[in-house]
């Protein structure tokens, strides 16, 4: 499980080791992960360091310097390295160095020479700001990372990449901002590298570790890895039977909406759970149900009285009526976790979240919404636009105040639980973006959550961790179903499901 960290966090780690460190040590460590990473690309892209060509566009602060100094260690290996200040200051020991390895430094103002060096360049390195830059890139900046791009070379992002903000990912300006094929972060993760719509501006993400893991904090913010994700969806023991594997309940479809309650019910037959049972509102959609799933069961009791089941998954097809109203209050009234998605959202949102949910959390029990950011906008809540984008922040908020765990579903997906822990989803990618997707996902979640309460008790942080494991499932499943270059269904996420699981099992998921 990796830490994900604000640029204050950052700021007052970096601060507390530079203390207990000779002067320029943590740069120097910086500087060194961040030029191996750039000779190893050199190397796996053809010209190989000693051949290669290397443009450095260079801010005025510490970002600067980092990429002036791996400048000059690419200089001592052979590379033809030329930085590009744009403005009248630089960090003057990161320009002694590249200059003293035999670099050049030239002015951004003579843009046809910078333009020049630019498209000319095997590897362009962004050192324009770092994670403490907000807003657009200036016009002189921007054109010249047009150039860079223009020219084909592989671009390096030196820590963030400018233009996007290294707490939120926002963006205030796509065309203002850098595009980088690989991001090299120091330390720690940062939200922006995660989070849309920076996510999509900074390529691949590799970690240097310069040893901020003495003085960063706990962390509350992480991401999973395989290991974490293949924990929440553990191979049955050898005296396991379908009752102590969990039973998940689907309260899904309708006759207008009759393939939801299918794709709800395929995603809680995979996602642990020993068996799933429909519950039957006698309108033919149970019966269909049983039709294509004969390992399913369906009842006409009332949720709360069906005991074996551990949890429910509830929304997904159904209407906006009074039966449908009453169908998602008989669910919420169990006691067991409960998925609220699609139309069971849009229902909260007409009759008042909040108390609803703050009963079910007064009373221990968890409930998970898994909100898009359209039905995000109807519970109240907004995540912003442009520079003032906050999608990690605005689910915090919500989840907060609802009371709830709440999965707000998008690039880099954010599950949040009420007591402040979050996690940031790197699997899911636009192959997730067909319909029935996200009624897939709600009925693997509502399995996974059954499966565990069956085994012990599932707060408002075993869920939200419980939850972001089954996005990145799906999220896998749909990279699997997507791999072959045909366009994905949600019946073709349905049938990768199985080999991501046993992908995470293996340590191997894409």
């Amino acid at each position: 499980m990796n830490g994900v960290y604000s640029v204050a966090q950052v700021r007052l780690a970096e601060e507390q080791l530079m203390a207990t460190l000779p002067d320029g040590a943590l740069m120097e460590r910086a500087s060194a992960g961040l030029a191996d990473i750039c000779a190893a690309l050199l190397d796996d892209a053809g010209p190989g360091v000693r051949k290669a060509r290397v443009a450095i566009l260079v801010g005025s602060g510490n970002n600067g310097g980092d990429a002036l100094y791996a400048g000059a260690l690419l200089a001592d290996r052979g590379a033809r390295v030329q930085a590009i200040a744009l403005g009248d200051r630089v960090h003057a020991g990161g320009r002694d160095a590249l200059v003293h390895a035999g670099g050049r430094l030239l002015q951004a103002q003579d843009t046809l020479a910078a333009s020049e060096v630019l498209v000319d360049a095997d590897l362009v390195l962004d050192g324009i700001v770092g994670i403490g830059g907000t807003g657009a890139l200036r016009p002189l900046a921007t054109e010249l990372v047009h150039a860079a791009a223009e020219g084909g070379a592989l671009i390096v992002a030196v820590d963030i990449p400018s233009g996007v903000d290294a707490d939120t990912g926002a963006v205030a300006d796509a065309v203002a901002a850098v595009d980088a094929d690989v991001t090299v972060t120091f330390g720690c993760l940062k939200p922006g590298l995660l989070l849309a719509p920076g996510r999509s501006h900074s390529g691949a993400v590799m970690l240097v570790d310069i040893g901020l893991g003495e003085t960063l904090p706990m962390a509350t913010v992480h991401v999973l890895d395989d290991d974490d994700i293949a924990e929440t969806v553990p191979e049955p023991a050898h005296d396991d039977y379908k009752y102590s594997r969990g039973v998940a309940g689907v309260a899904a479809g309708s006759p207008h909406y009759r393939g939801a309650a299918l794709m709800t019910t395929a995603g809680a037959r995979l996602g642990g759970a020993g068996m799933v049972h429909v519950l039957d509102r006698c309108d033919g959609v149970a019966a269909m149900v049983i039709d294509h799933f004969w390992d399913v069961v369906t009842s006409t009791d009332a949720p709360s009285s069906t005991p074996r089941v551990g949890a429910w998954t509830v929304g997904p097809g159904l209407g906006e009526g009074p039966a449908d109203g009453a169908t998602l209050d008989s669910v919420l009234a169990v006691t067991g976790p409960v998925v609220v998605d699609a139309a069971g959202l849009r229902l909260l949102a007409q009759s008042g979240a909040h108390a609803p949910l703050q009963r079910r959390h007064a009373a221990g029990q968890c409930t998970v919404l898994t909100p898009h950011e359209g039905e995000f906008a109807a519970l109240g809540y907004d995540c912003g636009t442009g520079s003032a984008q906050d999608r990690l922040g605005a689910a915090l908020r919500a989840a907060r105040e609802l009371k709830a765990v709440i999965v707000l579903k998008g690039p880099g997906t954010v599950v949040a639980s009420p007591s402040g822990a979050a996690y940031i989803d790197t699997r899911g990618g636009p192959e997730l973006g067909t319909a029935g997707s996200g009624d897939v996902l709600a009925g693997l979640l509502g399995s996974m959550l059954a499966s565990h309460a069956a085994r012990e008790n599932v707060g408002d942080d075993d869920a939200a961790r419980i939850a972001a494991a089954g996005v990145a499932i799906h999220g896998a499943a749909g990279v699997l179903a997507g791999s072959a270059g045909h366009p994905v269904t949600a019946m073709d996420i349905i049938d990768a499901l199985p080999e991501a699981i046993a992908a995470f099992r293996r340590g191997t998921a894409p």
